[in-house]
């Protein structure tokens, strides 16, 4: 049994985080001392190092609570995810290190970092996981993404930010002209295939959030000029309230 001052420097966690860990019911001690101090046994460590893990993937604490009290969490199958998601960073880490050394040794300064450029990516993945959670919708991203190598990913990525640059191209046109309607039901088209099955309800919250501001908003405007984002979440609105008429 390891003290909780012990356990805060065996992982550079401060006794506070701990603290918090057990309040919120997301890793309780074993036992307490006569004075009252948390200890804590080998099983509770491998829990934490589980915790430690999600934490450096980017996962909420109350998700990463759901996920390992879930009697179905299957630890070994998490880890191999875990693994699989750490070494995806670890070459993206590579590649730009290698980048960098290429522009210190030719001196050239105008190469296109896009092809490293995960940020929209994670964004979106970390807002579904915001507002899905563990819902069928974010496993299957979860699983697609898994059968993916890097070099899809990235051709994934540039071709699903080409429909805003598409739709920037549109934004003289009215929203719910034919067009652009159907570029709506490309952008649908492209989630599903390659992402989660997108279902109009969860299109019409997509649109909503494309024009809420934050990194959405910049990301899509930056695609497809200034106003962008606004348009496709109009456009959106129009579509799922043209299918709703009809159901």
């Amino acid at each position: 049994m390891k003290t909780v001052k012990e356990v805060s420097r065996l992982t550079g966690l401060s006794v506070r985080t701990l603290q918090y860990y057990d309040k919120i019911g997301l890793l309780h001690p074993d036992a307490h001392t006569e004075a009252g101090y948390r200890l804590y046994d080998d099983t509770a460590l491998e829990a934490l190092q589980q915790i430690m893990l999600f934490r450096e993937l980017g996962f909420p604490l109350l998700q990463i609570k759901e996920i390992i009290s879930d009697p179905d969490f299957d630890r070994s199958k998490a880890l191999e995810q875990q693994i699989t998601l750490l070494t995806l960073q670890k070459e993206r880490l590579e590649g730009l290190i290698r980048f960098a050394r290429g522009i210190r040794m030719l001196g050239v300064n105008d190469m296109d970092f896009t092809v490293f450029d995960k940020s929209k990516l994670e964004d979106y993945a970390a807002r579904a996981k915001a507002e899905w959670g563990s819902t069928k919708e974010y496993q299957e991203m979860q699983e697609k993404a898994a059968g993916r190598s890097p070099e899809e990913t990235d051709f994934m990525l540039r071709s699903f930010m080409r429909l805003f640059t598409e739709f920037g191209g549109m934004r003289t046109q009215a929203p719910e002209s034919e067009p652009v309607q159907k570029q709506v039901a490309r952008l649908q088209a492209f989630i599903t295939e390659n992402m989660y099955t997108c279902t109009d309800q969860i299109l019409q919250g997509l649109g909503q959030m494309y024009a809420a501001s934050g990194e959405f908003t910049e990301n899509i405007d930056r695609a497809g000029g200034e106003g962008t984002a606004l348009f496709v979440s109009r456009a959106i609105a129009i579509f799922c309230e043209r299918k709703q008429e009809f159901t």
